[in-house]
């Protein structure tokens, strides 16, 4: 466990050079599947039967993935917990029964930012405008699609972890929603590649997050990807682990350029890095040399 756990944050910090962690240390797994963390924006694994088919598991009156990485050991559901949620005793559901799990208290840190006015504070054109954006991310989020094979997540794009999950954010001295993403840093222009394969759902311009992609992993799982300068794929596209989806910007609620890095797990957020991997290292690092080499060579077009 140890030595799984000491091999993942060299893999983090080495690799990508992500800064400090400002959240809690998470608990390793075995094998390929998530770290576990039973805190508000957390994720926990529960062992739920050992029936030929996968039995159907809710928390929250959502649908949860169900994995069986080995056919020797039993159903897993992967169960993501919302930022809101209580610390305490609470429940999953498997068919008729409940399986009782607790989740624990968790402070996380606060972020004081400086922001445009009408970004902390919007017209009544700019509220009807986030309602309908709201709703189309609500659909994305709510959403379960047919079971893909479990798959790791890598990091998106090279650069420094700059905020961290969790954060108690307040934008001009008002307190806003937590930071419900993490925020890596990197240059207008540096690609973003899609972290797992999965197909990209839903695409545009948006009020807070600017030019956003989300990509539908499959049971639930969905990844948003904010403030790009560049979207490069469309909706209904099939994605695989390393392909580019974009370029790094500053468009939306930002203070600069940088990737904003949402996870959500049975309309959870959740911690993105929970579910990185060494697994996914060779795929990424291979697809950001590509990259690196196709930016270096001359083009007759430029994307800025």
């Amino acid at each position: 466990m140890a030595e799984l756990f000491h091999s993942m944050m060299q893999f983090i910090v080495s690799l990508f050079a992500a800064g400090s962690i400002q959240s809690a240390t998470p608990a390793p797994a075995e094998g390929p599947l998530p770290l576990q963390q039973s805190i508000p924006g957390g994720l926990t694994v529960i062992p739920v039967g050992y029936g030929i088919q996968p039995p159907a598991v809710s928390f929250n009156g959502q649908q949860v993935m169900v994995i069986r990485p080995d056919e020797q050991k039993p159903w897993l559901a992967m169960i993501g917990i919302p930022l809101s949620q209580e610390p305490g005793e609470t429940s999953i559901r498997v068919g008729n029964k409940s399986i009782r799990f607790t989740v624990n208290d968790h402070a996380y840190p606060e972020q004081h930012l400086s922001v445009k006015k009408n970004h902390v504070n919007p017209s009544a054109a700019e509220l009807a405008r986030i309602r309908d954006e709201q709703a189309q991310m609500a659909a994305v989020y709510t959403h379960y699609s047919p079971a893909r094979p479990w798959q790791p997540m890598a990091w998106p794009v090279y650069g420094e972890m700059s905020s961290a999950f969790g954060l108690k954010r307040f934008f001009n001295g008002e307190q806003r929603n937590p930071h419900s993403g993490l925020d890596i840093a990197a240059a207008t222009g540096t690609p973003i590649l899609a972290p797992a394969d999965g197909k990209v759902v839903l695409t545009g311009d948006f009020f807070f997050n600017g030019n956003s992609v989300f990509i539908d992993h499959g049971q639930g799982l969905i990844s948003m990807f904010c403030h790009m300068s560049v979207i490069e794929v469309e909706a209904g596209e099939e994605i695989i682990a390393g392909e580019r989806l974009g370029q790094v910007g500053a468009t939306g609620r930002a203070t600069g350029p940088h990737l904003h890095w949402t996870v959500s797990l049975n309309n959870a957020r959740i911690n993105p890095l929970l579910l990185l991997s060494p697994w996914q290292k060779s795929k990424i690092l291979a697809a950001a040399q590509q990259q690196n080499q196709e930016q270096a060579e001359p083009t007759e077009t430029s994307h800025e």
